[in-house]
Formats: structure tokens, C-alpha cells, sequence
């Protein structure tokens, strides 16, 4: 693991925010409170800390409300709150956005959760940090509701009264500012992560939560740490309400359906990171979400962590647009690390379209004690998979005991090119798992002629365990260039491969082998299934096009004849396949 590292529903809350994200006004960084309360907010300076003290108090809640709020390079924000309170609530009625610049720090008291809402925007700079005690919430609300109590508006500067002593439940506005967002550029060092290595960036303590409710969320460079716990990004472009989640101190976030979102984006080696000894979830919900330049999501089960029972969380990623993924290092990953016990989380995707280009991958896999999770994705038009080393891979290493997650895909079209991969294999003591997918209007499966092969593949190379299926549902499936579906076993039982379409063309080398283990090591080799009721099914000759199963034990069954050799195409069929097809017509 590198830097970067690998509900209860209680109360509801709706948080309501800006449309787009414009470029930040850096104002004279200060603290000021706009003296809107009962019990007014005090600030007082002793060098470089401001002591913040103060504020009206309702319950375990305690209200603070500033018309400016940034925190000036090496400055500390200091909240002198009591140990006994719950939630500290934070609001900024003025016009500037909070800036928390270089060596900025944000300091609370005991185990408090601290909520920051400015409509106007909020930037960490490269070394802000945080040092609280419970979770944060940072937002470009307006307002934060409370049950049926009365609200805290930035907007009205309205003066909250005792009702509002229960957790925040309910969030009502009616005003949007054009121009607020969430920007996080901290890299700042965050002490060491739950297996020891050095932690960067926003920090909260393990199993807490790190939300941040935008406009536009940007993270250029920047890195979100909770381990064990939940990070949540997202933001509404138009009059609305995002329900939250309060259990204690672990918050959650709930979009409305249909909502307009805004865009979310991760650049330049940015992380948000929540792999611990248990649990960690990382959710995003956006129009567009970007992940490029290296940038990572990572959760799981961190080396050397875990017991039998631990279960990590998941990572849900749901844009109503598209999600982009692309360049070296950038992914999205759920793993089980090295000598840790338990299962993996699952990686799942709803979107408009998913693209995976120039090296990105989704990883879910296992190197310890226990499962993988599962790979789902689930867009409603294209599937993009560009570029050697880009792909989505469900893995089991050598040494490992446990089993490989299944990759799921739903697409209107499913395009792997140029060296792309879609991988579930096994090394360890476990199976490997299946990968199925079902592509409305069509799939393409084509290499970079003889550079980089393009597959669909499962495999064992194990002597305890069996690869998995490839099943692939689509009316027109082309696979070109050496591309090709591979079932494969070195020691284990290779899978089967079923295919239902009404076009199969294979090119230019393209291929669907089953290969089994010698003799020696044992191990069968898979089928191939091919139902084709209403269509074809073609292979070039002259350009070493197969369909081949493995010749003392796997089988090849087509439920629909080859046609005869044509002008348009030479028709070439292995001898098994050949004979399974008189076989099939005798009957």
C-alpha cells in the first residue's frame, strides 16, 4: 500500500447547494462572528490560533454562526467546545468563501461532530488539515433542518431556539447561489494509516465519517482519509434536498431520485481512502465523475488487518452522465491485502456510460484470508475499456485462501480495444470468479492487430480451484484483431463460455479457446455454448480465426449451423467444432 493507501438511518437531513462551481475569491483570511445568535459566538486571537468560544447551545448541539470563516496560512481555528457536546454547528452568513489556506488547521474538542456550510464555497489549500474528534461535514448549504424543530439557515441568518436540540433532520431553502463548490487540494501529512504507513491530505479518526456536499466537489491533487469509516461526495445543481443520515457520530448521505446533480472530479494523483481493519465505505453521486491522472478510490481490508468475521464495505459510484476513469495508476479498487482476514467489499457502478481508458482499472480481489467482493456495473448506454492495461480484474494471487468475486455488466454496447481486459482468475487455494455480461445492441472485442490482445478471460491456474464462466448475452458480438474469449486451466477445471447472439464474426486472428491441465496436474477443460437461433456464426481462415475447445475433454454445442462458405466470407471450423456440428445436424 502506498501514500495513497489502498445504515442505520437516524434523523434525516437535506442539504441543499449551489449550481456550478466558479473560480475562488481569495479574500483576507479571518474569523468573524456576525453577531446573529442568543448566545453570540466569541473569537479571540493568541498568535497564531483563533480560540473560538462561545455560541448558542440547544441540547448536545452548539450553534455557531460567522459572516466570514477562513483560516489563514498556519492558522488554527481552535472550537473551545465542551466534551459533552454532540454536534457542532457551523454556518457562514456572509459573501466570501471560506478559505482554509497553507498549514490551515480546523481543531475541535472531545468527540464532536463538526458541520461547515458556507453557500459561497469552501477550499482546503495543499497543507490544510483537520484535527476532530468525531466526523465532518463540509457544504454549500443553505440551510440545516431539525426534525420538525426549525432549521439553521446561512441564508436567513434566522436564530435557532431549544427545539433544535435533536440531530439534524431535515434541511429547508429557498435560495441557490450560482457559484458554490468544494474544493480539496490538502496533501498535508495525516499520521500513519491503520497498517503504519504515512497518511496525507483531510483526516478524520478511524470509523468516522468525511462528507463533502457541493456544487461541483474538486479534488486536484487532494486526498480524503477515514479508515474504517465512510467518505461521501456529491452535489445537487438545482433546488433540492440530500437526506443524511445521523448514528452517533457516523453520518451517511441519501440523494434524492432524479436530482440534478453536479460533477465531482479527482485529478492528479488525488485519494480518498477508507481501507482499515473493518468496514470503510466510499460513496459518489454526480453528473460526472472523473478519476485521471492516478487518482484513486480505495477501500477493503488493509494488510495484515481483519478477522474471520470482518466484512469490508463498498464503493458506490452513481452519475447520471457518465464516469470517466483514465490514465496510468488511476482506479477504483476493493481489495483484501496481504495476510489479512475476511471479506472484501463490492465496486458498483450505475451510470449513463462508463469509460476506462489508457491504463485505468476496477480491481476487486483478495491476497489474505477470505473473498473478494464483486465487480457490478450497470450503465444504460456504452462501456468503454481503451488501452493495454485497462480493464476491470477480479483476482485471487498465489497463496491466498479464499475466493474471487464475480464481474456483472449491464450495457446498452460493450467496446474492449487495444489491449483491453475483463480478467477473473485464481492462483490461491479458491475459485476464481464468473463474468457475465449482457449487452443490448452489441459487443466488440478487438486487439491492436498482433501488439496487444484484447479477451474476455477466466482461469485457473491453481490445483484446488476451478475458473469461473464467461457468459455474454448480446444480438451482435465481433471480435477483431486477435481479440478473444478465454477459458483456461494450467492445473484446476477450466470455465465454460456460452455465448447467446444472433451475429458471432470472428477476424484477424480473433479466437474462443478452452484449454485444460496435463495429464499430469489434471484439471478438465471447459465448453463452449453457442446459441445463435436466429443468426450466423463466421470465422476467417486465412486470418487464423478459431473456435476451439479442449480436444480430450471440453466440448463445443451450437444451436444454430454454420453457413456454407460464401463470397463474402471463408468459412474455417476447427475439426471439433466440425464434428460437433454434423452431430448436431444428424440429430
Amino acid at each position: 500500500m502506498s501514500g495513497l493507501g489502498f445504515t442505520h438511518w437516524g434523523a434525516l437531513a437535506a442539504i441543499a447547494v449551489g449550481v456550478s462551481f466558479c473560480p475562488i475569491d481569495y479574500a483576507s483570511a479571518q474569523i468573524t462572528p456576525d453577531g446573529t445568535l442568543l448566545n453570540n459566538s466569541s473569537v479571540t486571537r493568541e498568535g497564531d490560533t483563533f480560540n473560538i468560544t462561545g455560541g448558542t447551545q440547544a441540547g448536545s448541539n452548539l450553534f455557531h454562526s460567522f459572516g466570514e470563516f477562513s483560516v489563514p496560512t498556519g492558522g488554527t481555528a481552535s472550537f473551545n467546545n465542551a466534551v459533552d457536546i454532540q454536534n457542532i454547528i457551523t454556518r457562514v452568513t456572509g459573501e466570501s468563501v471560506s478559505n482554509i489556506d497553507i498549514d490551515g488547521l480546523i481543531r475541535t474538542l472531545g468527540t464532536a461532530n463538526l458541520f461547515l456550510t458556507n453557500p459561497n464555497g469552501i477550499v482546503f489549500g495543499g497543507n490544510a488539515s483537520l484535527n476532530v474528534g468525531g466526523s465532518f461535514v463540509a457544504s454549500t448549504a443553505n440551510a440545516l433542518q431539525f426534525g420538525n424543530g426549525g432549521f439553521f439557515s446561512a441564508t436567513d441568518k434566522n436564530i435557532p431556539s431549544e427545539l433544535l436540540s435533536v440531530n439534524p433532520s431535515a434541511l429547508l431553502f429557498n435560495q441557490i447561489n450560482q457559484n458554490g463548490g468544494i474544493q480539496n487540494n490538502s496533501v498535508a501529512p495525516a499520521g500513519t494509516d491503520p497498517t503504519g504507513l504515512n497518511a496525507f491530505g483531510l483526516r478524520v479518526p478511524d470509523g468516522k465519517s468525511l462528507l463533502l456536499v457541493g456544487g461541483n466537489v474538486s479534488m486536484d491533487g487532494g486526498r480524503l482519509n477515514a479508515y474504517g469509516g465512510r467518505v461521501e461526495l456529491g452535489g445537487l445543481a438545482q433546488a433540492g434536498s440530500v437526506a443524511l443520515g445521523v448514528n452517533g457520530d457516523n453520518l451517511s448521505l441519501r440523494f434524492p431520485d432524479n436530482a440534478a446533480l453536479t460533477s465531482v472530479s479527482l485529478t492528479n494523483q488525488a485519494g480518498v481512502i477508507v481501507t482499515g481493519a473493518d468496514g470503510g465505505n466510499i460513496a459518489v453521486n454526480a453528473k460526472d465523475l472523473e478519476i485521471l491522472g492516478g487518482s484513486i478510490l480505495s477501500a477493503g481490508i488493509g494488510e495484515g488487518l481483519g478477522t474471520p468475521e470482518t466484512v469490508a464495505g463498498d464503493i458506490t459510484l452513481n452519475a447520471t452522465e457518465s464516469i470517466k476513469i483514465a490514465g496510468t495508476g488511476s482506479n477504483v479498487r476493493n481489495l483484501v491485502g496481504l495476510g489479512s482476514l475476511g471479506n472484501g467489499g463490492n465496486i458498483t457502478i450505475d451510470s449513463g456510460s462508463l469509460s476506462l481508458q489508457n491504463g485505468a482499472e476496477l480491481i476487486a480481489s483478495t491476497s489474505g484470508l477470505g473473498n473478494a467482493g464483486n465487480v457490478n456495473v450497470n450503465v444504460t448506454d456504452a462501456v468503454d475499456i481503451a488501452g493495454r492495461n485497462s480493464g476491470i480484474l477480479s483476482s485471487v494471487p498465489t497463496g491466498t485462501v479464499g475466493n474471487g468475486g464475480n464481474i456483472d455488466i449491464l450495457a446498452a454496447t460493450l467496446s474492449l480495444v487495444d489491449g483491453a481486459q475483463v480478467t477473473a482468475s485464481t492462483f490461491g487455494q479458491g475459485n476464481a470468479g464468473a463474468i457475465k455480461v449482457n449487452a443490448t445492441d452489441f459487443s466488440t472485442v478487438s486487439g491492436n492487430n498482433s501488439n496487444f490482445n484484447s479477451d474476455f478471460s477466466v482461469s485457473s491456474q491453481s490445483t484446488t480451484g476451478t475458473a469461473g464462466d464467461i457468459i455474454l448475452t448480446s444480438p451482435r458480438i465481433t471480435l477483431n484483431n486477435t481479440g478473444t474469449f478465454n477459458a483456461q486451466s494450467a492445473s484446476g477445471n477450466g470455465g465454460n463460455i456460452s455465448l447467446q447472439t444472433d451475429l458471432l464474426l470472428l477476424r484477424r486472428g480473433a479466437q474462443i479457446p478452452t484449454t485444460a491441465g496435463t495429464a499430469q496436474v489434471g484439471g478438465d477443460g471447459g465448453n463452449i455454448t453457442i446459441n445463435a437461433p436466429s443468426g450466423f456464426i463466421v470465422a476467417v481462415p486465412s486470418e487464423n480465426s478459431d473456435i476451439s475447445a479442449n480436444a480430450s475433454t471440453g466440448l463445443i454445442l451450437v444451436s444454430k449451423p454454420v453457413p456454407e462458405p460464401a463470397l463474402t466470407f471463408s468459412v474455417f471450423i476447427s475439426a471439433a467444432f466440425y464434428a460437433a456440428w454434423k452431430l448436431k445436424r444428424k440429430q
